[in-house]
């Protein structure tokens, strides 16, 4: 019979590893690298939470979601073209969502945090965070690439 600690414990542990094999992108390699400290004198706070920390913004706070002109999203990191506006749909989630990304700009990796297992979705050229990626989206693709406005970069055509 497993003690109450132990179980807590291993828990712990459990969690921990699976969070710390996820989280960050120091053993891949992009084309822009720059340190915390460089980061931050580029991105605002809000970014860097995002971009590099993985974190996520409230829903239905950034502007971008109500974007409605054509032209190109880029990342905030680094400004390389993500999603065409072309490409943008409503999903009601409070996030820009896409139902496709441009061709070999973006990198997904399976994100195993909160318990379940998610793509997420992160820029090709600096390894941002970007959002993830569900199953739930519009013709002709079914994916919802529900992206962080923060992340994201507005060019009107």
């Amino acid at each position: 019979m497993i003690s109450r600690r132990t179980f807590l414990v291993s828990s712990a542990a459990a969690l921990g590893a699976a969070s710390f094999s996820f989280k960050g992108s120091a053993a891949e390699s992009f084309e822009i690298m720059l340190t915390d400290a460089e980061w931050r004198t580029r991105l605002t706070s809000a970014q860097f939470a995002v971009l590099r920390e993985e974190d996520t913004e409230r829903p239905f706070s950034h502007p971008l979601l109500a974007e409605s002109r054509d032209g190109t999203y880029n990342c905030a990191g680094c400004d390389l073209p993500v999603y065409r506006a072309s490409t943008k749909f409503d999903s009601g989630t409070g996030w820009p969502s896409f139902f496709r990304a441009i061709n070999g700009n973006v990198r997904n990796r399976r994100d195993r945090s909160l318990f379940g297992t998610r793509i997420e979705e992160h820029c090709r050229r600096c390894g941002g965070h970007l959002g993830h990626v569900f199953n739930d989206g519009p013709a002709p693709t079914g994916k919802r690439h529900c992206i962080n406005g923060v992340a994201l970069s507005f060019s009107a055509a």
